[in-house]
């Protein structure tokens, strides 16, 4: 298989990646198990290795410890506390335990347990359905990005040239991958740090 067949199958389980549908989300509050199983099924193409675990127990008490995740009522877990995982497991590949409670903190403040008007479950259906949008977008972008680094080092030899190309490619990715995380990094920086939550504010009338 040369690098293009393979780039052409890694491109296809690419866009296989599934997220957890808001549909199936369960309606009833579940224990720890069943929140690890959940997790792993409704994630499990997102792993990188087949053996690889989307969530433990000891994640999950992590994360309560961190106040990342609210407690759970009497050992349950709520949807809320699965959406609120969710959002944990994409942040955690590039973001610190800080950033993370940073982002989630206003949410988790305003929305964790409201049933009226917005809740948590109605902002996971804007990201998701975003999600599955930008996935195209990316795909055709990535397919882009890897046709144009055939241009370089087009006078080596054949060996040379295909990891010279892969190589500059890869590099690309990160350094684009490197930007955005940046970026990230310097909103949450600027933006929350003089923020006050309703919660906050609250209590400073008081």
């Amino acid at each position: 298989m040369n690098l293009d067949e393979y780039f052409e199958q890694v491109v296809k389980e690419f866009q296989n990646i599934n997220h957890i549908n808001p549909r199936n989300l369960p309606n009833i509050d579940l224990y720890m198990d069943q929140v690890t199983t959940f997790m792993d099924e409704g994630l499990t193409t997102t792993k990188r290795r087949e053996d690889d675990k989307i969530l433990t127990k000891t994640m999950i008490n992590n994360y309560a410890k961190n106040n990342l995740l609210p407690a759970p009522v009497k050992k349950k877990y709520s949807k809320d506390h699965m959406l609120t995982l969710i959002f944990i497991y994409y942040f955690k590949h590039m973001l610190s335990i800080n950033d993370i409670q940073t982002l989630l903190k206003p949410i988790s403040d305003k929305y964790f347990g409201k049933r009226e008007g917005l809740n948590l479950e109605e902002i996971y259906k804007v990201i998701y359905a975003n999600s599955k949008r930008d996935l195209a977008s990316i795909t055709e972008e990535v397919k882009m990005q890897f046709e144009k680094s055939k241009e370089s080092f087009t006078e080596e030899p054949d060996d040379d040239r295909e990891y010279l190309q892969l190589y500059t490619f890869l590099c690309s990715m990160a350094f684009e991958v490197y930007i955005k995380k940046h970026l990230i990094e310097q909103v949450i920086d600027g933006y929350f740090e003089n923020y006050e939550s309703p919660a906050d504010k609250g209590k400073k009338k008081k």
